[in-house]
């Protein structure tokens, strides 16, 4: 990528350049089979936004990995605002995507304190998968049962990845054991560490029974080994243990146990996927995003285990007036223009253009230049720009199909609101949950010199 930046003689950034080089990549339609929304959820200080810089290293989205506090006075891609890194905690949710073994992931890092959880609520409402992050040493804390009640009620399967594998006092079997009798997770390791704190090496693969290794200054380098002979029995035992735990919830694996028959790998995969989409099973896997261990496996893992949008049932509400029931209509995650476009204000941000509106993408498709409906209020709104996002920064695209996550400039609107097309304006999709309020406080002024 570099010689090509120097045959061509161009003196940009490495950093725009490899921006530009994942537009390039990202150009074109993707069918829904190449296509994950994704978010990453956890309680405070479990490593969220370290994952997510790593995730963007290791496809090329970033040229450099920086710390989540900025020492080095640059800070976290994803936390842009200046608060967020001289406090090291991500205050807002922030989205971009990566292009992953030619998939295109569209990633929501989201807030862990509990200040800002509402953040986290509006991410789930429009993603399809997630990956709860748990520390290592804290196990699950009470945000974690917070996130894990609304990836609950927005019918979100995920991954669980144990970080933070490398510090004092880590335990991944404690917090496996948390994940089942805090959360009621059918939970079982798919990964299990080598080694632990200081000693802490790799992971064993217990699918594929295999050693993975990563080397290079930023461990982009994986290689691939046998387990070592003192892992072994361990491994053996594990992966048994995994077998059973998706028998549990799986029919066909199920059948293939009590004939006590030994699945294969592409079994197990296929058994371990059915069971994460349907919620029934919960894949573990370990690493340490600050070593640089474990992210390229879960990568992996985010396309074989959690679904693309098309095995998601998305519904819209049809609103009649005086109709005593309300009837839904399922969605069509189609990529075309073959059915009246349908989307999602999730998000609602002040940028330098004026409002930025977050939307996801549910049905149809659609083009800069467009007229859209508010279906809340009725009002006829023109698509001036539209722009993909990577934190702060923004690449403006012409068309956007089902299944995408994009941003709109300009346009007057609610968080929750309905935009579609001309033919559409009597559907409207199902609104975020927003928690009652414990306290309010209203102020007024005491004379009209303070108005």
């Amino acid at each position: 990528m570099l010689r090509s930046r120097r045959l061509l003689g161009l003196a940009l950034p490495r950093r725009q350049l490899l921006l530009n080089s994942c537009r390039w990549c990202s150009s074109g339609i993707f069918p829904n089979e190449r296509i994950r929304n994704i978010g990453i959820s956890a309680h405070i200080d479990s490593g969220k936004t370290t994952l997510t810089e790593r995730i963007l290293f290791y496809t090329g989205r970033i040229a450099q990995m920086h710390e989540v506090k900025g020492k080095d006075g640059v800070g976290a891609v994803m936390d842009s605002m200046e608060l967020e890194r001289q406090r090291g905690i991500t205050i807002q949710s922030a989205a971009t995507y990566i292009i992953w073994k030619d998939t295109n992931i569209n990633i929501i890092d989201t807030p862990g304190h509990v200040d800002f959880t509402i953040e986290v609520e509006r991410a789930l409402r429009v993603l399809d998968g997630a990956i709860l992050v748990l520390c290592a040493v804290g196990g699950v804390q009470c945000q974690t049962m917070t996130v894990n009640r609304q990836m609950k009620r927005y019918h979100v399967p995920f991954l669980t990845f144990i970080n933070k594998l490398d510090r004092m006092g880590s335990s991944p079997d404690r917090a496996l054991q948390q994940l089942r009798s805090k959360l009621n997770q059918n939970a079982a390791f798919i990964q299990i560490p080598i080694g632990l704190e200081g000693n802490f090496r790799g992971v064993i693969d217990l699918i594929e029974e295999r050693a993975i290794f990563f080397e290079g200054d930023c461990g982009q380098i994986v290689k691939y080994g046998e387990i070592p002979s003192e892992f072994r029995a361990e491994s053996a035992d594990r992966r048994q243990e995994l077998i059973e735990c998706v028998a549990n919830s799986d029919e066909q694996l199920g059948e293939v146990f009590l004939e006590e028959r030994i699945p294969t790998v592409t079994d197990l995969k296929l058994a371990i996927r059915r069971a994460t989409l349907s919620r029934t099973f919960t894949p573990v896997l370990v690493g340490s995003a600050l070593k640089n261990k474990g992210v390229q496996p879960l990568l992996d893992a985010v396309l074989q285990y959690l679904p693309n949008p098309s095995e998601v049932q998305n519904y819209a509400v049809l609103n009649q007036e005086n109709a005593q029931e309300t009837s839904r209509l399922l969605l069509s995650s189609a990529r075309d223009n073959s059915l009246p476009f349908l989307s999602l204000a999730f998000k609602l941000e002040a940028g330098r253009f004026g409002q930025l509106t977050y939307i996801r993408v549910y049905q149809g498709m659609l083009k800069k230049g467009d007229y859209i409906y508010n279906t809340r209020t009725g009002k006829k709104v023109r698509v001036q720009r539209l722009v993909r996002m990577h934190a702060d920064m923004l690449e403006d695209v012409d068309e956007v199909y089902a299944g995408d996550i994009c941003a709109l400039f300009g346009i007057d609107c609610a968080s929750g609101d309905t935009f579609s097309d001309k033919s559409s304006t009597d559907l409207s999709m199902e609104s975020i949950h927003v928690p009652d309020p414990v306290i309010s406080v209203a102020m007024k002024p005491s004379n009209k010199v303070c108005l």
